[in-house]
């Protein structure tokens, strides 16, 4: 026992150079991540800025039946689940369509510069991006305007219209960050054996049954693993590009729960209601994830737990 102690405290002091590059992540984990657990408490409590979070009095469940209750809260409910679910529709298969379309293209040259600007869109924050979509949807001078004055209808104020806001929510969150998502799948492609495509075309299959014969079943494992982590990710909707993008003529459609936790914990000073808020989206996230991770196993797929 003693002997395979040391061993391996040997092994570990022979390879600490890269051990010290883990510590940096580990920190992150433990000051941002696991600590902020003990603060869970506020949601089971009545608790108050001026006082200690030991003084504050236990009201169990109060605060989550106040929010069941609140209107407000089914709102941005109901808001958070009906943008998640466009974004999920949208915006999941649109990385895997994109990636299939580079993969398709002959000339590297040009396979490169469409990578490169189709990545762009994703390193440009939502505050730069609010303000080139509010300028491209102007009503007076904007471009989406200009087309539909030239077909001789009337402009349209899109950024306060709420049959039109959700749209482009969806349409930019999209746009944003396609490019971004094709990195994964191009890297599974990679790995996809090109004799058998070698083999098809012998056999004469045509391209459009090497991709689906081929190409995806050899990057569905990427696609399961991706489609279960965006299904735990179902209720944040973008609260950085809700917040630049909204206005109080959408209000009633574009809010949703991390906006609703900001307004109400921190504008609000309600902290415990916005702590209760904020579990119980971490809880029905862990929930949505261990569903979709059943269903991949229950369809032949690894899964992810």
């Amino acid at each position: 026992m003693q002997t395979t102690l040391t061993s391996r405290i040997r092994m570990l002091y022979s390879k600490h150079q890269i051990f010290l590059f883990i510590i940096p992540a580990i920190l992150y984990y433990i000051i941002f991540k696991y600590k902020p657990l003990y603060f869970i408490q506020i949601a089971f409590k009545d608790f108050r800025i001026t006082r200690a979070l030991e003084n504050s009095p236990w009201v169990g469940l109060e605060h989550f039946l106040t929010l069941f209750n609140s209107v407000d809260f089914q709102q941005a409910l109901v808001n958070t689940l009906i943008i998640s679910f466009y974004k999920l529709l949208f915006g999941f298969p649109a990385p895997i369509i994109l990636a299939l379309m580079l993969n398709s293209l002959r000339s590297a040259v040009f396979k490169k510069i469409s990578q490169s600007i189709l990545y762009l869109p994703h390193f440009i924050s939502w505050s730069v991006l609010g303000g080139i979509i509010y300028s491209l949807f102007s009503v007076h001078d904007g471009l989406v305007n200009e087309i539909v004055k030239w077909f001789g209808n009337e402009p349209i104020y899109f950024m306060g219209s709420k049959e039109y806001f959700r749209a482009i929510l969806v349409g930019s969150e999209v746009w944003k960050s396609m490019g971004w998502g094709t990195i994964l799948y191009l890297a599974a492609l990679t790995r996809i054996d090109t004799t058998l495509y070698e083999a098809a075309r012998v056999d004469g299959a045509s391209r459009f049954r090497q991709l689906w014969h081929i190409t995806l079943p050899g990057i569905s494992t990427t696609i399961v693993v991706l489609f279960i982590i965006n299904v735990g990710h179902l209720l944040d909707v973008g609260f950085e590009q809700i917040l630049v993008m909204s206005n109080p003529m959408v209000i009633s459609v574009a809010d949703v729960l991390d906006t609703y936790v900001f307004r109400v914990g921190l504008q609000e000073g309600k902290h415990s209601l916005a702590t209760a808020a904020g579990l119980f989206k971490t809880l029905v996230a862990a929930t949505l994830v261990y569903s979709a991770d059943r269903v991949a196993k229950g369809v032949g797929q690894g899964g992810i737990i």
